[in-house]
């Protein structure tokens, strides 16, 4: 690859959606295409055009996952499993594409390495350790669960 200012990740997406296209693998064709649209509304986005980095393809990529694992879990919740069944199905191919997900006992160690950093005491200052914290958990943990874990660490 000659331009070393492209996204590998988005490079791998597309080499991806090509081979399921061969292989007529209708959901991975179709989740590929989404993340892919959504990498390129996220390039488009904002006042000019830009190529997204990997560490940028790779927020668009948790953010997608997100929305599959909170559609999932409301097509349950409203009794369609057939539905809550394609959207796990879609998670299931994303998830492949995402870093290994962080044990809660090193999410915890994360956090408080940012607490000790930053030398917060209390809960006014989760907005500080949050900040800290999200480089260092780079997609392997989902704001959620990280949020909770720096309200224990600052809580105790």
């Amino acid at each position: 690859m000659t331009d070393t200012t492209g996204s590998t990740l988005k490079d791998t997406l597309h080499a991806d959606l090509n081979d399921a296209m061969r292989q007529r693998d209708q959901v991975r064709t179709g989740t590929l295409r989404m993340v892919l649209t959504a990498v390129t509304n996220e390039e488009v986005s904002g006042t000019q055009a830009r190529e997204l980095s990997d560490d940028e393809v790779l927020k668009v990529v948790v953010k997608e996952a997100k929305k599959r694992r909170e559609a999932a879990s409301a097509y349950s919740d409203a009794g369609r499993p057939e539905l809550a069944e394609k959207e796990v199905a879609e998670l299931a191919v994303l998830e492949g594409y995402l870093p290994a997900q962080l044990s809660d006992e090193e999410l915890d160690a994360l956090v408080a390495r940012a607490v000790a950093s930053t030398g917060a005491v209390g809960m006014g200052q989760m907005g500080q350790v949050m900040k800290a914290t999200q480089p260092l958990v780079a997609g392997r943990a989902e704001g959620g669960r990280v949020a909770a874990a720096v309200k224990r660490a600052l809580a105790g």
